[in-house]
């Protein structure tokens, strides 16, 4: 008897280290930014956005995700609602290369190469760290940029669901949170010298939501596995 049960708990442990379901794929979409220029919409995206991901299933409700974005920011005063940054008509385009890790939870039990629930909505929260253009110094009302790193809260929402025994699809939406202020080059390095461009009033935000296909390897571990 403790031979078997010996033999089931390593079993287990391999199946777990070794047989666990991973997914890759690829997800494209669109972004937009909120900040001191441009819109203020949360979602509304005004960019072609897109990056790879991969996931690790720990169970049927929990999967760890790594995924790299990129995501262009952009901000036209002219599409605002708001008056005043419509007769200020500033602009500013950057570029944003995120490396993300965090948690996938699903509200259902899924298993996307098992029959029986074939579908679910799911909340992701994740932890980024992120490359962009942020000003430094102005000649005349020229702009000097350099390259800067931070870190951002990703958080988000989606639905996936099971094409085949090896494909899934997700749609998502997500928002970062960042703890920057100067993606739209307002910046007190370069205050005053374009005129209305001051110091931004809140940290930057930039959302994402697109469309994604994965494909998936391995076995079902343990938990999934027939009785």
């Amino acid at each position: 008897m403790r031979s078997i049960i010996l033999t089931l708990i390593v079993t287990c442990i391999s199946s777990i280290s070794f047989a666990q379901i991973h997914e890759v794929g690829v997800f494209i979409g669109g972004s937009n930014f909120i900040g001191d220029i441009g819109r203020t919409n949360y979602i509304l995206p005004n960019a072609l956005a897109g990056g790879l991901v991969y996931k690790y299933n720990l169970n049927p409700r929990i999967a760890l995700r790594g995924n790299y974005s990129y995501i262009p920011a952009k901000g036209f005063d002219v599409d605002s609602g708001n008056p005043f940054r419509q007769s200020r008509g500033l602009q500013f385009t950057n570029n944003i290369h995120e490396l993300a890790a965090g948690i996938e939870f699903n509200f259902f039990d899924y298993n996307v190469r098992e029959l029986g629930i074939t579908y679910t909505p799911y909340i992701l929260a994740q932890l980024a760290a992120f490359s962009y253009k942020t000003p430094v110094s102005a000649t005349g009302s020229v702009i000097n940029l350099e390259n800067s790193f931070s870190v951002s809260i990703p958080l988000g929402v989606g639905f996936k669901g099971r094409i085949s025994d090896h494909l899934a699809y997700a749609v998502e939406s997500g928002i970062r949170l960042t703890f920057k202020d100067d993606i739209d080059f307002t910046s007190e390095n370069i205050a005053g010298v374009i005129p209305d461009l001051n110091p931004g009033n809140g940290n930057d935000f930039y959302n994402f939501i697109g469309f994604s296909i994965v494909y998936t390897f391995g076995r079902p571990a343990c938990y999934a596995e027939p009785e």
